[in-house]
């Protein structure tokens, strides 16, 4: 949970109002209140009782207030200290990331961080993201851009910096995959999803998802080939060689975007959450939580 969530639940334990602590965290009440239930589901506890004329805090409400002033507090001395020494910390931090990450994502880290740490050096490697999180746990790299995991190991650090949809693509050139897509499309039929040679991720977040995705439609996929990094899928997709799902954030900054079409596949997957992975018992490196800082920094997400 990180300090913009504690912020948010410590104003509305202070002033008990949606609509007032909304206008201070320059939120929607809905959103405000969306946060709130995501808190509890993380704490499996209720912190607040609602209902049409108050708020109240519950016993749980009580105690995460303590704990949020406490945490806020000790953010805000690390934080100050940190920028009083910035200019006098040196050394490295090592990151590991994809190579469309190093331009759509890492891009906007670096620029304010060379600026703020003018000391600290980046040891970049890059490759498949579906490797990051299991760098990470090797201890490979101090810091890695990645997908969160469904399920994050409790050893592991991650920050959401972004969200990117997974989309469904097929071939945009004239080829058979495409006449059949198309021929269901104009007559309304339902695409024979076990029929169609797929492009598939060898491992990592979206394998899983797409996975998951075939099960619950109770098929068995046609699987063409499976590669390494979802740059590859689009490359083969463009080529004709069949379908694939990849996050909108490769799509987007593909050469070969004009090459695919995206398929509108209701209900949709569960988007990518992008952000920063690390140890735990890596976190107090102030090269690491340097870059850390500015990661969260450099990207505003709402809740």
């Amino acid at each position: 949970m990180d300090t913009k969530q504690l912020q948010l639940f410590a104003n509305l334990a202070e002033t008990l109002h949606f609509a007032k602590t909304a206008e201070y965290m320059h939120m929607s009440a809905s959103a405000v209140s969306r946060a709130i239930v995501r808190m509890e589901d993380e704490l499996g506890q209720r912190l607040l009782e609602r209902d049409n004329r108050s708020v109240r805090l519950t016993a749980a409400g009580r105690q995460f207030h303590d704990y949020a002033k406490q945490s806020l507090s000790q953010w805000q001395r690390f934080n100050a200290a940190m920028a009083q020494d910035a200019e006098h910390i040196s050394g490295e931090v090592s990151v590991f990331c994809s190579v469309t990450a190093v331009y759509s994502v890492l891009a906007g880290i670096l620029e304010p961080f060379r600026h703020r740490y003018p000391g600290i050096d980046i040891k970049l490697h890059t490759g498949d993201h579906a490797e990051a999180v299991s760098r990470i746990q090797a201890g490979h790299e101090d810091v890695a851009i990645a997908a969160r995991p469904d399920k994050l190991s409790t050893k592991l650090q991650f920050q959401t910096l972004l969200h990117s949809p997974l989309l469904f693509i097929y071939p945009a050139m004239p080829c058979q995959l495409q006449q059949t897509i198309r021929d269901c499309l104009a007559q309304g039929q339902k695409l024979p999803w076990d029929k169609l040679p797929f492009i598939f991720s060898e491992h990592g977040v979206a394998r899983a998802r797409l996975d998951q995705w075939f099960r619950q439609q109770e098929l068995k996929p046609n699987i063409y080939a499976q590669v390494s990094g979802n740059e590859a899928i689009v490359s083969m997709v463009g080529l004709g060689f069949g379908m694939g799902l990849v996050p909108e954030l490769v799509l987007l900054n593909s050469p070969l975007r004009d090459q695919v079409q995206v398929l509108d596949v209701q209900p949709p997957l569960t988007p990518f959450a992008v952000g920063v992975c690390a140890l735990t018992q890596r976190m107090d490196n102030p090269q690491l939580r340097a870059f850390w800082e500015c990661a969260k920094a450099s990207y505003q997400i709402d809740f």
